[in-house]
């Protein structure tokens, strides 16, 4: 309906919220036209020589961040309004009423400041000049009579593309399927894991859940800035993150591989339990990070710059944690990016990838020991359907079931065949993980 071509947007100076826009409209053209992931788009925004300040950057994110969750429903209305498609040559109109249309639908802003902001952005780009009457007008139409057109009983499926609601409708049921769409449109709590979390959940306001994680409901403004982060008391890591690296148990004075260990979130767990920890991750610049991590969290870990594929240990490990790349489909209440990004292709892609990585862990955990193989998807492939292909190939590992009393007694998270699985239905991210047990 608003299909536009790929251009750069205007870097010109302008009224008050302008920059911000400007920069939603950026990081909205970067995923929807580059497939780039929000948090690279992002970075290459804000860590540039014209960086927002913080208020314009909070500004930025929630518009974003709406456009994306809501896109089905602002491509909708707009539809309603848009007598016909955008020309080919366009700039970033079709952006620029995406974004607008977020904060008219939904964000309440009032409309005079949304609209001639939108204009202006409109002027500031050669291939979109010629179209701020048509904007102007088109926007005028939706703050009057767009709210009405809204139905927030289709919303979740409005908002998600069908061959997920297809994918999800078959591994978990329509029911669930839908009810983990209507999750996504939600801005979900900020988790994290403590060192000490009574103390931290005292400070920072938080709730502590059973599982040990602190929850915080409404936390406001940059999370280097709330207290205990500069001190390492805390990283953040969602609830179900912080589950695959509690099912090796104790782990004090074991040799623990952590693969493909970038941020470093299961690393400090891990360090902080006690055990010796390798890192392995093959990207410098998430490495750099993890490092940088591990530094303020005043935690203990070797790290090793390779390919988890290829890379070689001196000798097998007590246990191994593989965290292996996928869709990420699991997350996209924290990453509203996801959906627009992935495809049907690139969760295919990634499948012999997870297998050789899954085959390469088993060689390097010992005889007796444990391998817990984990994924933030929602793709049976990616999950059950690997650790079932494993099975049938090697004699020299077996599944090693999850008990209830390990999870909290919560019995949502252990799926039929003793496997961790959780949703975003359960109030946190979606998760998989398999315990496996090497027999020689």
């Amino acid at each position: 309906m608003l299909a536009a071509p790929r251009r750069g947007a205007g870097q010109g100076s302008g009224s008050p919220g302008l920059k911000a826009r400007r920069d939603a409209v950026r990081a909205v053209a970067a995923v929807l036209r580059e497939a780039r992931p929000l948090d690279l788009a992002f970075a290459a925004i804000f860590d540039g020589k014209d960086a927002s300040p913080d208020r314009d950057r909070a500004l930025t994110r929630v518009i974003v961040a709406t456009t994306l969750r809501r896109m089905g429903q602002i491509e909708q209305a707009l539809g309603r309004f848009v007598e016909r498609p955008l020309p080919t040559k366009s700039g970033q109109a079709r952006e620029i009423l995406l974004t607008a249309g977020a904060q008219l639908l939904f964000l309440r802003t009032p409309a005079h400041a949304v609209i001639d902001l939108a204009v202006r952005l409109a002027g500031e780009q050669p291939g979109s000049r010629h179209l701020g009457g048509l904007i102007n007008a088109v926007l005028r139409k939706l703050a009057a009579g767009g709210p009405a057109l809204l139905n927030e009983d289709e919303a979740p499926l409005v908002n998600t593309p069908a061959w997920l609601i297809e994918r999800w409708s078959a591994a978990f049921g329509k029911e669930a399927a839908r009810a983990i769409a209507a999750s996504h449109m939600i801005e979900p709590p900020l988790d994290l894991t403590a060192r000490d979390p009574a103390r931290v959940a005292a400070e920072l306001g938080g709730v502590l859940l059973r599982s040990g994680t602190v929850r915080l409901e409404t936390a406001r403004g940059r999370i280097e800035d709330l207290p205990g982060y500069t001190d390492g008391r805390w990283w953040v890591q969602d609830e179900a993150a912080a589950l695959p690296a509690r099912l090796l148990g104790k782990v004090e004075g074991l040799r623990v591989l952590d693969l493909c260990a970038a941020p470093g979130g299961k690393t400090a767990q891990l360090s902080a339990a006690g055990a010796m920890v390798t890192a392995i991750e093959r990207s410098p610049a998430r490495l750099a990070r993890l490092k940088a991590n591990l530094g303020r969290l005043k935690l203990q870990a070797e790290t090793v710059l390779a390919d988890a594929g290829e890379w070689q240990p001196e000798a097998p490990f007590d246990a191994v944690l593989l965290d292996a790349p996928c869709s990420a489909t699991g997350t996209i209440r924290r990453n509203p990016d996801v959906p627009h990004i992935k495809t049907p292709a690139m969760i295919a892609s990634l499948l012999p990838l997870q297998a050789q990585l899954l085959q390469r862990a088993v060689d390097m955990v010992r005889d007796g020991g444990t391998l817990i193989y984990a994924t933030c998807s929602l793709e049976r492939e990616e999950c059950e359907q690997q650790i079932e292909g494993l099975l049938m190939q090697r004699r020299d590992i077996a599944r090693l079931p999850i008990e209830v009393l390990e999870l909290d007694g919560d019995r949502r998270l252990i799926s039929a065949s003793g496997d961790l699985r959780t949703l975003p239905i359960h109030g946190m991210d979606g998760f998989y993980a398999a315990r496996l047990k090497k027999i020689g």
